[in-house]
């Protein structure tokens, strides 16, 4: 008679189930990655201040609304502290250009009505207090303009130029102003996009189990870019 002594330990072995089957290799190396971020907070705890740190997600609206407010807060909020400059620099373009065009126009429009008074009352002189006498480039005076009349007419055109100019000036300003909250608002969608430059092509094969435990093989073909 043959007598056959099981082990309860390796009966237990034996009947227990391989959950690995039933996963993909994916699912295998998630779990594991899993496993060993789990060993890693065990052995060196992470306080909550890095914890927020490690995983922080800036907040598209908030980027928004921050830079609103202020221009460049919202890059600075998204920690894209280069573009600060770039921000600061366009706006002072923009000020200066409308301070200028601003400063141009109404030079233009003082001349323009001082020599309309004056001609309309025949005082017209070439005393160099007079607004559109001051205005004239160096060398030239009203005969040289062309007269009086050709003159006033020069400056009308002048004073509309610069108008033109400081009201496109202004909605330039404008344009950049809503640029920078776009750009907060993409760079903050963006925040975690993978941009890197590795563009391959991953071809291995995969084994898997159907939920009528079958064994299946396939290609898996993984683009990275």
């Amino acid at each position: 008679m043959l007598i056959c002594f099981v082990s309860p330990g390796l009966a237990q072995t034996d009947m227990a189930i391989d959950t690995t089957e039933w996963m993909t290799t994916e699912e295998i190396q998630q779990k594991h990655q899993s496993e060993s971020l789990v060993v890693h907070a065990d052995s060196m705890p992470l306080t909550q201040k890095e914890m927020d740190r490690l995983f922080w997600k800036p907040d598209p609206l908030r980027a928004v609304w921050l830079g609103a407010i202020v221009p460049g807060l919202g890059q600075i909020y998204n920690r894209s502290y280069w573009k600060v400059p770039i921000v600061y620099g366009g706006f002072m373009g923009c000020v200066y250009a409308i301070t200028w065009t601003s400063g141009q126009y109404e030079s233009y429009k003082n001349a323009y009505r001082d020599i309309y008074f004056d001609i309309r009352d025949g005082k017209v002189t070439n005393d160099p207090s007079k607004s559109y006498i001051a205005i004239l480039p160096e060398g030239y005076t009203i005969d040289r303009m062309g007269g009086a009349s050709a003159y006033q007419n020069r400056l009308k055109e002048w004073q509309n130029k610069m108008h033109r100019n400081r009201d496109l000036a202004i909605a330039i300003t404008a344009i950049v102003y809503a640029l920078t909250l776009v750009d907060a608002y993409v760079d903050a969608q963006l925040f975690d996009f993978d941009i890197s430059t590795d563009l391959s092509l991953n071809v291995s094969p995969q084994l898997y189990y159907d939920l009528q435990n079958q064994r299946s093989a396939e290609v898996k073909l993984a683009i990275s870019f």
